[in-house]
């Protein structure tokens, strides 16, 4: 393996640390309505636990609230059961066929609390992004002792790897600081 495609890997690697930041994010609730919220909801399908999107179709119906729309008439106590029982403290309204999920006003201890789940999961995305940086120049390090590159090589690759670490920390705590924003946005 070549110092480039050390490089190379551990970007992708870190790259894949923010998606998956990213997708967590979405998942803590702001005080506007958002159908990820959604996404950890299973609704059982006939013996089968399916995500919610997988049954009816998700949209939002004003900057508060959710609707659902089932794809069968019969699932939508279910999926209504499904919300009820999920940890997000969600109360869905049957309106006819269409299920309105409301997003309750936040208390400002609940924010500050949501602050927090938020930056523990920026830090556990800077640790992963360390830790592949570690083993980037652990891998650098190996080359170099088996005489596949040279020591200054190793210098320089060294300094581009704590660069391409330092962007994505960077662009962690731009993600944190603007989930926090948004969290405690009233």
């Amino acid at each position: 393996m070549s110092l480039h495609a050390i490089q190379e890997q551990a970007s992708t690697k870190m790259e894949s640390s923010i998606a998956a930041l990213k997708s967590g994010l979405t998942k803590v609730r702001t005080g506007r309505a958002n159908p990820a919220l959604l996404d950890t909801v299973h609704v059982d399908y006939y013996g089968a636990m399916l995500p919610l999107s997988q049954v009816a179709n998700l949209s939002l119906i004003d900057a508060r609230t959710i609707g659902i729309q089932p794809w069968e008439k019969s699932m939508a106590a279910k999926i209504e059961k499904a919300i009820r029982e999920s940890d997000l403290g969600l109360n869905p309204a049957s309106m006819g066929e269409l299920i309105r999920v409301p997003m309750p006003m936040m208390t400002e201890e609940r924010r500050r609390e949501l602050t927090k789940v938020v930056r523990n999961e920026g830090e556990a995305a800077k640790i992963a992004i360390r830790n592949l940086r570690r083993d980037a120049n652990d891998a650098v390090k190996k080359l170099v002792k088996d005489k596949l590159a040279s020591e200054d090589e190793q210098k320089r690759s060294e300094a581009d790897i704590q660069k391409l670490t330092d962007r994505h920390i960077a662009d962690v705590d731009r993600l944190v600081a603007a989930k926090e924003q948004d969290i405690m946005a009233v």
